[in-house]
């Protein structure tokens, strides 16, 4: 299996036997593999996801990094609303989140190019999952996290070992900071290096093989930095291409009201996002005003027939106060997501089998909602 790294705008390409985070003109890398998934190559004997290892950028199981990762089930649950939606736990993952996929295959590759320093940058649950793999991997991390970064988020940082390092002004100035840090080490970002899309690749063949030929009609996924959203879309287009599949389901990308840079450049392309003014939202892990890979996630939802939802405040909260009375203890980020997916149902005018995620466990997010609970008690 041949594996480059291309340059998302000059097209150039790279080999992956040596440690590269960038292109020219610090342009981030799209990855490209010549054969894709083969349900022929399935390896039942490794657990979770390295069951796919030939279809992933790993060269053998010996560079395998693993924290005991699982297979995510998948749950239906009927909505207030009266429309079934199917729901893929992957609030289960080792640190609490799906960004295990990506950080997973990201430190394996990290650890054998022999890398020993790293940086990161994260709202929270990318910069969680990295510094856990990184200690794994024995490997020194930096994680740039903004200051209103959840308190629970910075605790499970920091007790892996990795060096926190706060940025006021929001997520866009944290990215810049760690982007600078990065040219004397390594970007280990979860947006900006394609590896790690090719690990939450992984989301999209667990549905194929849990659906058992019955695929959902509608994926509803978050849409902040995209690299769940992004890395389903790739792997069910490796899916389609071989076959496995007959059509890729839709991609529905959610984002808050509060925040919604894609709304914004759905509906009117020429959109400057530097410019993009958001305001702090309960869904933090979404709130990422210019997405390196806006376009990318654009198109994807594009190519799917998929659109754009956003949600309010108010339906982020009644969605996590609902989910909570299921016994479903999410962060405020997947409460949004689901919210995303009750608001597509209700514009429907007929019946699909729609799909969609717990991002990340409630106890990333104790404090906001302790203060939730609190103002409850208080009305």
């Amino acid at each position: 299996m041949e594996i480059l790294l291309k340059g998302s705008k000059s097209g150039k390409t790279y080999s992956i036997l040596s440690p590269i985070w960038r292109g020219e003109k610090d342009e981030f890398l799209d990855l490209e593999i010549s054969h894709g998934f083969c349900k022929e190559n399935i390896r039942p004997n490794l657990p979770g996801f390295w069951r796919y290892i030939d279809a992933l950028p790993i060269d053998n199981e010996g560079d395998i990094l693993s924290l005991g990762e699982q297979i995510s089930p998948i749950i239906s649950l009927k909505m207030p609303n009266g429309f079934e939606v199917k729901i893929k736990c992957d609030f289960q993952f080792p640190t609490g989140s799906y960004k295990d996929r990506g950080a997973a295959i990201l430190l394996s590759k990290i650890k054998s190019w022999g890398v020993s320093q790293i940086v990161q940058d994260s709202s929270g649950n990318a910069g969680v999952s990295v510094a856990a793999y990184a200690a794994h991997a024995g490997i020194n991390c930096q994680i740039f996290i903004p200051s209103d970064t959840s308190p629970g988020k910075i605790a499970q940082i920091a007790a892996y070992g990795a060096k926190i390092t706060k940025v006021e002004g929001g997520r866009k100035s944290t990215a810049s900071k760690a982007f600078e840090e990065a040219k004397n080490s390594f970007y280990a970002s979860h947006c900006y290096h394609p590896l790690f899309l090719h690990g939450t690749k992984t989301f999209a063949y667990e549905i194929w093989e849990q659906s058992n030929g019955h695929m959902p009609d509608t994926v509803v996924l978050p849409a902040g930095n995209g690299t769940l959203l992004l890395g389903a879309y790739i792997g069910f287009n490796e899916l389609f291409q071989s076959g496995i599949i007959t059509k890729i389901p839709k991609l529905i990308g959610v984002q808050s009201e509060l925040c919604a840079p894609l709304n914004a450049i759905w509906f009117e392309p020429n959109t400057n996002l530097d410019e993009y003014q958001a305001k702090p939202s309960l869904a933090e892990g979404i709130s990422i005003p210019n997405p390196i890979r806006a376009q990318q996630m654009v198109d994807a939802i594009r190519t799917t027939g998929g659109s754009i939802v956003t949600v309010t405040e108010k339906e982020i909260l009644q969605t996590w106060k609902f989910l909570c009375s299921k016994g479903f203890y999410v962060e405020p980020t997947s409460a949004a997501t689901i919210a995303g997916a009750t608001n597509y149902a209700n514009s429907l005018n007929q019946t699909e089998n729609i799909l969609s995620v717990f991002t990340g466990t409630g106890l990333k997010s104790t404090e906001k909602i302790l203060q939730i609970l609190s103002k409850q008690e208080a009305e």
